[in-house]
C-alpha cells in the first residue's frame, strides 16, 4: 500500500463533494473556516456546493472535482465535505492509475466508504476514515476528534492504540484472542454494496472494521448474513465494530416480531465465528471520532479490548 505525504501547517486541502450536497453553503463554510483556523489553506472544488436531487451535482461533475483534486500539484490533501449517497456512482468515471501516481491523504466516512474501497483496491492507497470537512466547524469539532485526526494525518510515529473518547464508556469484548493484519472496511451498508464489484472488500487475513447508523437489527442481520455467505467474515483475521448508533428496533409491524437487539445479532451471528471481536470503539457517526487509516497494519487484542495501529499512516512531506 502507498502511504501519502503527511499534512503540515500550511498544507493546501481541497474539499470535494463526491456524494450528497450540502443543505446550505454555510454548513461547509463553517467547516472550512475551522480547518483554516487550524493552520491550513483550504479550497473548495468548483462543484462542491452543487445540488442535484440527493447528490452534489451530476456524476461527471463530482468525479471531475475528485480527479482534479488528486492531479493538481498545488493540492496536498483531499477532504470530503460529507457523506450521504452517491460515491459508488463515480466508479466508472475515475482514473485509478492516475490517482495511484499522485497519492494524497484522502479523508471521509459513511458513504465515502465506497471511495475508500476503490482507492485501496484499485489505486493501492492508504486512506483515512475520519471526520468530514463540514465536521471541522468551530464549536462542533471535539478535542478528541481533533487530536485523533492530527495524530493520524500529521504524526510521524506509529499511532498506537485507539483510545476511548469517554473513559467510562463500555467496550464489549465479544470474543478473545489476538489478530494482526491490515485494516479494511467502513460503513456496513457500503461494505456490503461493494460485493460483486472490482472494488469488493477483501478481508483475507485482514481486520474487518464496520460501523452503521439508523439501521434496524433485521436489516443489520441481512447485511451481516450477506457478508457471511460471501465468505468475508470467515476470511477475516478479526472484527472491529465501531459505533452503531440508532441500530435498535423502532416499531412493531403486525406479523413481524422485531424485538431483537443489535447486540443479540453480534452474539448470534458473529461470536460463533471464533474471531477476535470487539464492539464500541469511537469509529463512526458519533460526535467523537477517531481517524482510522485504512490499509495499514494493526493488532487487535480482543481480550484486552485494544486496537493498536502498528505503523505510521503517512510519509515525510
Amino acid at each position: 500500500m502507498t502511504k501519502p505525504r503527511r499534512l503540515q501547517k500550511g498544507s493546501t486541502i481541497r474539499v470535494v463533494s463526491p456524494a450528497s450536497g450540502m443543505w446550505a453553503r454555510s454548513e461547509l463554510w463553517r467547516g472550512i473556516e475551522g480547518l483554516e483556523a487550524l493552520g491550513f489553506k483550504v479550497q473548495a472544488g468548483k462543484n462542491a456546493y452543487l445540488n442535484r436531487h440527493y447528490l452534489a451535482g451530476g456524476d461527471a461533475e463530482r468525479a471531475s472535482d475528485l480527479m482534479e483534486a488528486f492531479l493538481d500539484p498545488e493540492v496536498d490533501a483531499v477532504f470530503c465535505s460529507q457523506g450521504g449517497y452517491g460515491s459508488a456512482r463515480l466508479f466508472r468515471s475515475l482514473d485509478f492509475d492516475a490517482i495511484a501516481a499522485n497519492p494524497k491523504p484522502f479523508l471521509g466516512y459513511s458513504d465515502i466508504t465506497s471511495l475508500h474501497l476503490m482507492l485501496g483496491r484499485l489505486s493501492g492507497l492508504v486512506t483515512f476514515h475520519g471526520p468530514s470537512a463540514s465536521g471541522f466547524e468551530k464549536g462542533y469539532l471535539t478535542e478528541y476528534t481533533r487530536k485523533a485526526w492530527e495524530a493520524a494525518m500529521q504524526g510521524d510515529a506509529p499511532l498506537g492504540s485507539i483510545e476511548m473518547a469517554d473513559p467510562n464508556a463500555y467496550l464489549l469484548k465479544v470474543t478473545g484472542g489476538v489478530a494482526e493484519g491490515p485494516i479494511v472496511g467502513g460503513n456496513l451498508t457500503l461494505v456490503c454494496s461493494s460485493l460483486g464489484t472490482p472494488f469488493e472488500v477483501d478481508t483475507r487475513g485482514k481486520i474487518l472494521f464496520f460501523e452503521e447508523l439508523d439501521t434496524e437489527p433485521w436489516i443489520m442481520d441481512h447485511m451481516l448474513t450477506h457478508l457471511a455467505n460471501a465468505g468475508k467474515l470467515r476470511d477475516a483475521a478479526g472484527i472491529v465494530i465501531g459505533e452503531c448508533n440508532d441500530c435498535e428496533p423502532r416499531k412493531m409491524d403486525p406479523g413481524f416480531h422485531n424485538q431483537c437487539s443489535f447486540e443479540d445479532l453480534i452474539f448470534e451471528l458473529l461470536r460463533p465465528l471464533g474471531k477476535p471481536l470487539i464492539y464500541g470503539l469511537p469509529l463512526g457517526h458519533g460526535k467523537d471520532k477517531a481517524t482510522l487509516p485504512l490499509g495499514i497494519e494493526a493488532r487487535l487484542d480482543a481480550g484486552a479490548g485494544t486496537l493498536e495501529l502498528l505503523e505510521t499512516a503517512t510519509i515525510a512531506p
